[in-house]
């Protein structure tokens, strides 16, 4: 999922290789042959019971039950929703590949099914692709803080959308999280000391050895990318694949270690930065494109831009009837993940709104046929882990001078990222076991670290921390558009590396770039 903060509110989500017959010596092949149902697990490990998912569904579904503490193993459990599509081509099947499409707060259940065809064909081919939805998340045993869907509706209407705008609304948006926190610690004060990154590593390590995998075979997204960096220092011996895509530095998350935290995590992230570059090229591409493949073009990329910056002073007096400035940012930066429709679709919605109507609702994908397509999604799920594990100001009056600076460097980006993180500074928990590094325990295999130029939520720099602070990475470069290459579907370049990598080890040489095969509005 599209790594978006709560300032974004509620979502719900929604050139292949010929293999070699053997695998090198790289990388041993666990689970070569016909796939197999889950053997019997051992104590503690817990037992998968597939069944699809609804009749006639391609894929499997089981429930996973973990202790909600790892310390105490004997104690409270809570459950874990997993979903499996088996590998297409069973006589040449590797393994188990597992997936977090991000978040945090993204239910792979329902996310990773609804995308299965973004990945690459070999993979499908000769993996089972499992996914779960995370501990606090969706299906799983979840941080829910209301006792209905109307009460968290409720919730949402004491709140600006998009993020604040003028004391009323920052007083408005602050005095709602702070109340959020309150409801959710009253509801379940547990559960929300122990749906951290660390927590749910160590759930996938079981998961991991429930379906008899010797080592991990691993592909995370956005949020996926810390989760996947956490595992393979927690348990650095049991990598043997794993595909980190659009990353957030360990360094960012962490806040580098130091207690004093001034800045939010998602400026440490630089997706401010990345966002602001993203619209720029959105923009200069838009302009330089007719009317008739980018509705917003003005004909020219300085047109553009200029036309865009009016809309926005126009929408902070006038706005078009629920779609204020601030919704329209939150809107633009969120268009922005995925470029083909979703670029297109922004430009079309950008142009109702300088004519002065009100833009139609996107196009909302078809459920998936698993057994619940559409679970809650609330702002606290992702807000549980976030503030949880990553450190951010813990007063609510320092966030409008953090907004401004961002604004400076970053305009109106800037605003959307910076409140994004606010929420946390009056969260009341924080993890009860949570992993703040050492980043660098050599695994036992290299990681293949994927990073997109210009992506609004993950900075391209974050990607190449990432392949700095693990201990053994390797860089693969994307020089395209969008958030995550993964679910872009963009170039046929980074599927076949990704795919020689997991099926024989193969990395691309260093400094490798690829580029998508086809440019937006072209």
């Amino acid at each position: 999922m599209p790594l978006s903060g709560p300032a974004g509110g509620r979502c719900h989500r929604a050139a292949a290789l010929v293999a070699a017959a053997v695998c090198s010596i790289v990388l041993s092949c666990p689970g070569s042959g016909a796939a197999q149902d889950t053997p019997s697990p051992s104590a503690g490990i817990p037992r998968l019971d597939w069944r699809p998912c609804t009749p006639g569904s391609p894929y499997d579904c089981a429930t996973a039950r973990v202790p909600l503490d790892h310390s105490a193993p004997a104690g409270r459990t809570i459950d874990l929703a997993v979903v499996r599509r088996k590998a297409t081509d069973g006589a040449h099947r590797i393994g188990t590949l597992f997936v977090n499409p991000g978040g945090p707060g993204g239910p792979g259940t329902v996310q990773v099914p609804q995308n299965y065809g973004s990945f690459p064909k070999e993979l499908r081919e000769r993996f089972d692709i499992i996914s779960w939805d995370p501990r606090g998340i969706g299906n799983s045993t979840a941080v829910n803080c209301f006792d209905s869907t109307d009460g968290a509706e409720a919730w949402g209407r004491t709140k600006p959308v998009g993020f604040p705008v003028g004391d009323k609304e920052r007083t408005a948006w602050t005095d709602a999280y702070e109340d959020l926190g309150r409801r959710c610690e009253k509801r379940d004060a547990d559960l929300l000391r122990h749906v951290s990154t660390a927590d749910t590593a160590r759930d996938l390590d079981l998961l991991r050895q429930a379906v008899g995998e010797s080592r991990l075979n691993y592909f995370g997204v956005s949020y996926g990318t810390i989760l996947g960096a956490t595992y393979a220092n927690l348990f650095p011996g049991k990598v043997r694949a794993m595909v980190l895509d659009s990353n957030i530095a360990p360094s960012a998350w962490t806040n580098g270690g130091r207690a004093d935290v001034r800045t939010p995590t998602f400026l440490r992230m630089g997706s401010d930065r990345s966002a602001a570059a993203t619209l720029d090229r959105f923009l200069d591409l838009c302009g330089s494109a007719t009317m008739g493949r980018c509705a917003f073009s003005a004909g020219s990329p300085k047109a553009t831009r200029a036309k865009f910056d009016q809309l926005m002073q126009r929408l902070r007096v006038h706005p078009v009837d629920t779609w204020t400035y601030a919704r329209t940012v939150a809107d633009t930066v969120n268009g922005l993940y995925i470029v083909d429709p979703g670029w297109t679709d922004l430009a079309h919605r950008l142009q109702d709104l300088w004519e002065g109507r009100v833009p139609k609702p996107g196009a909302v994908p078809p459920p998936p046929p698993v057994a619940n397509p559409d679970p809650y999604l609330g702002d606290e799920q992702a807000m549980a882990v976030w503030c949880g594990d990553s450190p951010n100001p813990r007063d609510p009056a320092a966030y409008h001078g953090l907004e401004e600076n961002s604004a400076r460097r970053a305009g109106d980006a800037g605003r959307f990222w910076t409140w994004a993180g606010e929420p946390c500074a009056t969260w009341p928990a924080r993890a009860a076991d949570g992993y703040a590094g050492p980043w660098n325990k050599p695994t036992a295999h290299p990681v293949l670290v994927v990073g997109t130029r210009y992506d609004p939520s993950t900075s391209y720099p974050d990607s190449q921390a990432m392949a700095r602070e693990l201990a053994n990475a390797r860089l693969l470069t994307h020089d395209g558009y969008g958030h995550t290459a993964l679910f872009n579907n963009a170039s046929s370049c980074v599927k076949t590396y990704e795919s020689r990598y997991f099926v024989d080890g193969a990395l691309p040489p260093p400094g490798t770039t690829c580029r998508p095969d086809k440019q937006p509005f072209s």
